[in-house]
């Protein structure tokens, strides 16, 4: 982004002066010098490393240098590294005075928490789990210092509300930051043992390899999005009627699913089933999803088999899980009345239960050109009264429990323009049709 307000740009420059007053005093001893040197060096080959094939920093290095270095002399480590790393926007150099200050302070108050706690004795005489206590300290300085200063720019930047910019920067961070100061105290104590600096090496093998795991889950799970995301632009494309629908459902399933205590392994593929529950829809003729009117009994039946297509298209999508089954039931009613298979009660799995609530709630709750929303209450008390006979009252109390506790905030909003031919639904209860 080219555009950087003027208050981010005077607190990125406020941010790197502060960076460098702790960089003062410069009294290091040629022990130390030779330590800062080396560190820096090996922290600017894993940062290439990290950002170029792991979109990621590398913080062990760092975290290493606060606990054996004072913490002007640790301050120094991350420069090199962060600025002559590679950054793709503009403007550059702001970008990289920013990254380079941010570090500075985190590790210079992460080497003066370790200090203040007398943790660099433990590490000099592997003083262990007396080592753990300073170096957890000065981890959790570190990240909190990093959030503070990353939460601040969000706000300033981007105009982020408070609450978005610093809520739940620090539990999210706190994590793979705590593995990388095991890996950086591992290294600190090798580094201060006979075997010299040369064994302190070893520890990034193994951090290298986990790293290179880790990425290629986060790589993997971009793919699925990416699937996910092209299956859905298509139907949004055939079908106006759907525009937002799909995601405002994946969203709706979450709620109900983690208000029904379901872990967060399942939620995930809960959002995947409502994302994707229209995507049979690409089966339809496109004269039918987009027909004015009332459809025939034959066009009718035509409809109803969109569950079938959907799973037939995402039946070979092994990570979908039980999403597949919520795609092909979600048109099911708990009276048998329901469509592909007439399944009734809790042969209906439980996955289509819950994307056969969300999806009607949205239905009910989006505004079209043809139909004004209903606002969230009157949608919720339909619901109530269709459970037991359409939806399952499980979901539904869930549901009013979920939105009656936060709200409702779908993430897409429904306001774009319908194209001209957008069918209408054709039941009072949206959604029915599809």
């Amino acid at each position: 982004m080219e555009a950087v307000p003027a208050r981010a740009r005077v607190y990125v420059v406020a941010v790197g002066l502060v960076a460098l007053l702790c960089l003062l005093p410069p009294s290091t001893s040629r022990t130390h010098a030779w330590a800062v040197l080396l560190l820096a060096a090996l922290y600017a080959g894993c940062e290439q490393v990290a950002r170029r094939r792991f979109a990621g920093t590398f913080y062990p290095v760092l975290l290493a240098a606060a606990f054996l270095l004072p913490p002007a002399a640790a301050a120094l480590v991350p420069l090199p590294g962060a600025l002559l790393s590679h950054v793709e926007a503009r403007p550059f150099l702001l970008r990289r005075v920013w990254r380079a200050s941010r570090l500075v302070l985190g590790v210079w108050a992460a080497a003066h928490a370790h200090q203040a706690l007398d943790g660099c004795d433990a590490v000099a005489t592997s003083d262990f789990p007396y080592a753990l206590g300073p170096a957890g300290a000065a981890v959790l300085l570190f990240c909190l210092v990093l959030t503070l200063l990353d939460g601040g720019i969000l706000a300033l930047a981007e105009k982020a509300p408070a609450r978005r910019a610093w809520g739940g920067l620090l539990p999210r961070s706190l994590a793979p930051v705590a593995v990388h100061g095991t890996a950086g105290l591992m290294m600190a104590v090798l580094w201060r043992s006979p075997y010299g600096p040369v064994s302190a090496l070893l520890v990034l093998l193994p951090m290298g390899v986990s790293w290179w795991v880790y990425a290629q889950y986060h790589r993997e799970r971009a793919a699925h999005r990416a699937t996910i995301r092209a299956l859905v632009q298509a139907v949004d494309i055939k079908d106006g009627y759907t525009r937002g629908h799909s995601e405002r459902v994946g969203q709706a399933s979450v709620l109900i699913a983690r208000e029904l205590g379901m872990d967060e392994e399942r939620v995930e593929v809960l959002r995947f089933a409502g994302i994707l529950h229209d995507v049979g829809k690409l089966g339809v003729p496109t004269r039918l999803l987009r027909k004015d009117g009332p459809l025939t009994p034959e066009e009718r039946r035509v409809i109803e088999l969109h569950p079938e297509y959907g799973h037939e298209i995402v039946r070979g999508i092994s990570f979908l899980g039980e999403a597949r089954t919520a795609v092909l039931h979600h048109h099911e009613r708990l009276d048998g009345t329901g469509y592909p298979y007439g399944l009734v009660g809790s042969q209906i799995p439980e996955c289509a239960r819950v994307v056969a609530v969300a999806d009607a709630f949205d239905a009910m709750t989006s505004t079209r050109s043809y139909s004004r929303a209903r606002p969230v209450p009157t949608a919720l008390e339909e619901l109530e009264r269709c459970a037991g006979t359409q939806f399952d009252p499980r979901m539904v109390s869930a549901l009013v429990r979920a939105v009656g506790r936060s709200g409702w905030h779908p993430a897409v909003t429904a306001d774009e323009p319908v194209r001209p031919g957008d069918r209408p639904p054709v039941s009072s209860l949206p959604g029915a049709r599809g």
